[in-house]
């Protein structure tokens, strides 16, 4: 297992394949999210006369985590610095901008500011703004209470540190610019294959999907909730789990969405892997707010009621969860209490604007984070993937992974230019 902390650039001897070299070559992408998008738009940049072909289980792409998100532009002000997460969410915000533009995207680049509501959360706000700084965030500026206030009148707290990079993107509106320029480009785009098995014959990889087989001499899994699922069955094995959790959001009354400005986030606190409830600005109008972090009952339950018998086991089996939660009980407790009690999950959002109360919150969507976890019960932070003699897995990719996508897919196609070259 590898993270994507290596580039082309850091292979003696490396060379950029020409065209000629792959001609004929069947490349094919699993998963039609973001990062599959994004992976295959940079393959078909770098290899124009390779056959690509991307195939989904779903009857569109971006079903899942690329559009049950809050829409937020992330610029890089939380990842530990030389991480990849770190180098590719300032890369990736400057590419997908760019796409939007090119492609008349909905977006915005509205600012945020992140708060520290006591005087106890002031080191922590020091530590985003050395980690703003050492990751090559332009324009931050720290504000003290009277400016936070001229910029958010309602917002409650000593200080704040204002990203003015950050924004807001319409994604559904990047998958299907996405998708339309892979066909524009050749690219086969193949909904409802579903991945059943693959199997290495003779050096190549027969994909056996509920559309038929599909021969390939590279594959790229970028399977999001599944992708150790989609792992095992290319016969990889990986040392980690992915555990669905679920974040709710409600959506701000229209007569309190003045309220907000900016994106308005809490200081993270350090003992606990989620950012916290935050308010986000939506690209179509309104404020959302959340989300939480409680267990899902299926890696696509974006219901409560919604339970896998075989997700849910596989994911209370894993030795990891429950040291997890043993771990993290507190946290998980009040997650699991703000999930069911719509007063605490406004108490929560009171901190950063006071005067919020349960009544201004209407229900809102949700989203299912695809997060890594080794059986220590760890978290993976960063991006991470596997290698197999013709193929590569993504395996973890949450945020900024949206946000990062065509930066992602640029990575991994040199990895592939590589990987052909040996």
């Amino acid at each position: 297992m590898y993270d994507l902390g290596t580039t082309s650039q850091d292979f003696p001897g490396a060379v950029e394949l020409k065209n000629k070299e792959i001609m004929g070559k069947r490349i094919v992408v699993v998963g039609g999210g973001l990062v599959g998008l994004g992976t295959a738009l940079a393959l078909r940049k770098r290899f124009p006369g390779a056959a690509l072909t991307v195939i989904e289980k779903e009857g569109g792409f971006g079903r899942h985590q690329s559009t049950h998100n809050s829409g937020v532009l992330h610029a890089g002000l939380y990842y530990k610095p030389g991480s990849v997460k770190a180098r590719l969410a300032v890369e990736g915000i400057r590419l997908m901008t760019a796409f939007c533009q090119k492609h008349g995207v909905a977006h915005e680049i509205c600012g945020k500011v992140v708060v520290a509501a006591t005087e106890e959360e002031r080191p922590r706000l020091a530590t985003l703004w050395e980690r703003g700084q050492a990751n090559g965030l332009l324009g931050m500026r720290r504000l003290e209470q009277g400016e936070l206030r001229e910029r958010e009148p309602r917002a409650a707290g000593v200080a704040a540190i204002l990203v003015p990079q950050e924004g807001i993107v319409d994604y559904a509106g990047v998958v299907a610019a996405m998708a339309k320029e892979l066909a524009a480009g050749g690219a086969e785009l193949r909904l409802g294959w579903a991945l059943r098995r693959a199997k290495r014959v003779s050096g190549e990889w027969i994909l056996e999907t509920s559309g038929g087989d599909l021969k390939a001499d590279f594959a790229v899994a970028c399977a999001g909730l599944h992708s150790d699922a989609v792992a095992r069955a290319f016969g990889a094995r990986p040392d980690c789990r992915i555990i669905p959790f679920r974040g709710e959001y409600f959506a701000l009354k229209a007569e309190k969405a003045g309220w907000v400005k900016h994106l308005i986030y809490p200081v993270p606190d350090p003992q606990y892997p989620f950012l916290g409830v935050h308010f986000t600005r939506l690209i179509h109008g309104g404020i959302e707010a959340g989300p939480n972090a409680v267990l899902a009952l299926a890696r696509e339950g974006y219901r409560k009621r919604d339970v896998r018998v075989g997700d849910l086991a596989g994911t209370l089996l894993f030795p990891g969860m429950r040291r997890f939660l043993w771990r993290h009980k507190g946290m998980a407790w009040d997650e699991l209490q703000r999930s069911f009690r719509r007063a605490l999950f406004a108490q929560s959002l009171a901190r950063l604007v006071p005067g919020i109360t349960a009544s201004d919150l209407d229900h809102g969507g949700s989203g299912v984070r695809a997060q890594a976890m080794l059986r220590d019960g760890s978290l993976v932070q960063d991006f991470q993937w596997l290698d197999q003699d013709g193929a590569l897995h993504v395996l973890n990719a949450p945020s900024p992974a949206a946000t990062a996508s065509l930066a992602i897919g640029e990575e991994i196609a040199a990895r592939v230019s590589e990987r052909f070259a040996a």
